[in-house]
């Protein structure tokens, strides 16, 4: 069994050893376990950071805010080093966004009024982006924001729906989500997916958001931060074409309504579960987020809250034609300590269901046997043997009825691919049409 990793290179193969992992912690892994061949990659920006004062973000979500965008905004802030506020324009903390994913906001705005922030970006999404304009304490802070020449930026449906209202978008070109392109001013308006006017930057939607924040971070820390940051994320650069691979093509439909389910735990990497979890709600696929450990909270990698719509001993009362495995280091070492799941995993591979994981999680399947004599990829960090070899990886990879993926930024691709093969390519093409995400055609 061959597993490719992609780090910041996507020259890179991996050859697990025959003994399972399931025994090995997943941060533990080395050279010793794995064999990697990679470029110098960086896997942290510490040291490109540790002289640069601390930035402050606020990012404020509400009922209806567009999930995708704003987590992926707080992650990619806070691996470049800000400190990002969280905050909830709603009288609650736990706010539920426009495709069902429960977030739960740092603190409430009203606690954010008197304070000064380097970036205020918004979050897009409806009816989010209307809440976000009707609160009125957001939209002092952002203005003042604006008057004192300090960043703040809007994506997908903010900058029509929340910052034109607000007069925040007066003689400044701007974009935003191409169903909202006629509400702005046509002389100012720019069919890009990012655009820089002064201190105002603007983006399109679900799609364009690693591209807006590295946008941002770019402005706030310096372009080599960003290109840090970008590698990190396994970002594409100028060829932005889907790099997937499948073997022993099977057909994954269904005669009804695919139901997936999502295991997480504490650690689990917010962006990739964000990201699957809305774009297969999008393609309308019964999506499960389930909780390996004793509460539905979960404290993701990066300090994202979200509440998981069940408990995994509940979820397990169900059959899923998918379970699909996030990535992040701790959080798919609580999740290969679940016996529970352990069992889900051995009764869908019994059966003949679909099954997958992304990043790190990969480990989770090959400890189980799931990955014999199969193709798959992972996301580690490099390391360096002088007897390893090298081969492309490709960012997702499909064999049968596994599917599995490099992580982060690749799984839009991931949840893409996912679509194509329950329901076709062309509701695949839909998906990523509202999402503002380029697919390839046949």
């Amino acid at each position: 069994m061959v597993i490719s990793a992609a780090t910041c290179s996507p020259s890179l193969i991996l050859f697990f050893p025959s003994a399972p992992l399931h025994k090995t912690p997943i941060s533990k892994l080395s050279t010793k376990t794995l064999i990697i061949k990679s470029a110098a990659a960086p896997t942290s920006i510490s040291t490109a950071t540790a002289s640069i004062p601390s930035k402050k973000v606020l990012v404020p979500i509400g009922f209806g805010t567009e999930e995708m965008e704003a987590v992926i905004l707080v992650d990619v802030m806070r691996r470049a080093g800000a400190e990002v506020t969280v905050a909830s324009v709603e009288k609650e903390l736990e706010i539920e966004a426009s495709g069902g994913t429960r977030l739960v906001a740092d603190t409430s705005i009203s606690t954010c009024a008197d304070q000064i922030f380097d970036l205020v970006a918004l979050p897009g999404g409806m009816p989010g982006s209307a809440r976000l304009r009707d609160c009125k304490i957001l939209q002092e802070i952002t203005s003042k924001q604006a008057e004192e020449k300090r960043l703040y930026g809007a994506i997908c449906a903010a900058p029509a729906v929340t910052l034109l209202p607000w007069g925040l978008l007066r003689r400044k070109h701007s974009t935003c989500h191409p169903a909202f392109m006629d509400k702005l001013p046509t002389f100012w308006t720019v069919k890009s997916d990012i655009h820089i006017s002064k201190e105002l930057t603007t983006s399109r939607g679900p799609g364009t958001s690693f591209e807006f924040s590295i946008a941002l971070v770019d402005q706030l820390f310096g372009e080599s931060v960003a290109k840090d940051i970008g590698k990190l994320l396994l970002m594409k650069t100028a060829d932005k074409s889907s790099r997937k691979q499948e073997f022993n093509d099977v057909s994954w439909s269904v005669d009804h309504i695919p139901r997936v389910l999502i295991p997480v735990a504490n650690g689990t990497q917010e962006i990739e579960l964000v990201i699957i979890v809305d774009i297969l709600r999008r393609a309308n696929v019964d999506v499960v987020i389930a909780s390996v450990g004793r509460s539905k909270k979960i404290l993701a990698s990066r300090g994202t809250k979200i509440v998981a719509d069940k408990l995994i001993k509940d979820a397990a009362e169900s059959i899923y034609d998918l379970i699909i495995l996030p990535g992040g280091i701790g959080g798919a070492e609580r999740l290969q300590k679940s016996k529970l799941l352990k069992k889900l995993l051995k009764e869908q591979d019994s059966a003949g269901r679909i099954y997958g994981a992304m990043c790190s999680s990969t480990a989770i399947l090959h400890g189980q046997g799931l990955l014999k004599e199969k193709q798959a990829t992972t996301h580690l960090s490099p390391t360096s043997n002088p007897n390893e070899k090298a081969i492309d990886a490709s960012e997702v990879i499909i064999d049968g009825k596994l599917i599995t993926s490099n992580g982060l930024a690749t799984a839009i691709d991931f949840a893409l691919a996912i679509v194509d093969k329950l329901f076709g390519h062309e509701r695949a093409r839909s998906v990523a049409e509202g999402l503002v995400f380029g697919y390839p055609k046949r």
